[in-house]
């Protein structure tokens, strides 16, 4: 069962779709700490997806136990799993559906029976938060794909969720939305104190992250802190992943072997 320092436990999970008679995810078990920034990694087809399609309720049923916040999931209640997490997908246009960056941040409490008089304060709140206040009645198709996602991570913000998935949501980014992108989530993982989960192929985003879960093949590869997982790049190349840009630089300039990001890798440069 879920602790205290957990937010979300997977404990022997299993899943296959209709169509398909291979698991796509086969007795998985992890953690995700509260209040951390965890990276879920792996390859296409390593059921990264799947674990956040099952977190936010859009899949189900399944076999084994989930816990959110050290309560049981199941199919009666999927609606509590909602309430608690919002998700930010890798072309926030899907997710669209304003005229405007503030009706498109308003939609969602607007289905929640949230107040008029409430969204005024809520809507510029969060969209001051991800520093998007000024373009609050601009088209949302006019932004660059960096300011899409702001605004997508706005509406999420507005519903006070207590987690945010990030579904592959760099990687239609260019290397300076990227890079914007990452230091949002950064900053908005110690000011409003969100638990951040990141699923990504590019394990030069999940070497920021606190906490790394790595996938293969529909199951648990590795656990742990960045450092521990980067350790490891043999075993990481194995499955097909590679290390992160600045460890891989890091090899190249210098010679240096252990675990860097890339402002470490800046600094020491």
């Amino acid at each position: 069962m879920v602790t205290h320092d957990n937010i979300i436990t997977f404990n022997h999970v299993s899943f296959k779709y209709n169509s398909d008679e291979r698991f796509a995810l086969n007795d998985v078990s992890f953690d995700i700490p509260k209040g951390r920034w965890t990276s879920i990694v792996g390859h296409n087809g390593s059921g990264k997806s799947t674990i956040a399609k099952l977190m936010v309720g859009i899949e189900s049923p399944f076999s084994g136990d989930i816990y959110l916040c050290d309560r049981l999931v199941q199919e009666d209640n999927m609606d509590y799993l909602r309430q608690h997490i919002g998700i930010v997908f890798q072309n926030p246009e899907n997710q669209f559906v304003g005229s405007t960056v503030e009706y498109d941040v308003a939609f969602g409490l607007e289905n929640n029976g949230v107040t008029y008089g409430s969204m005024h304060n809520i809507v510029p709140k969060a969209l001051a938060d991800v520093e998007m206040l000024e373009r609050a009645e601009y088209e949302p198709q006019s932004l660059s794909g960096g300011q899409k996602q702001r605004v997508a991570i706005a509406g999420v913000l507005a519903l006070n969720t207590d987690i945010i998935i990030l579904d592959e949501a760099t990687s239609m980014l260019d290397p300076a939305g990227r890079n914007e992108l990452l230091s949002l989530i950064h900053r908005l993982k110690e000011e409003k104190d969100v638990t951040i989960i990141s699923i990504t192929h590019d394990l030069s985003e999940a070497v920021e992250a606190d906490h790394i879960v790595v996938l293969n093949k529909g199951k648990v590869y590795q656990t742990g802190l960045p450092q521990e997982i980067f350790s490891e790049g043999e075993s990481l190349s194995h499955i097909g992943l590679d290390l992160p840009f600045s460890m891989r630089m890091h090899q190249q300039l210098l010679g240096g072997t252990d675990y860097i990001t890339y402002e470490g890798l800046v600094r020491k440069l």
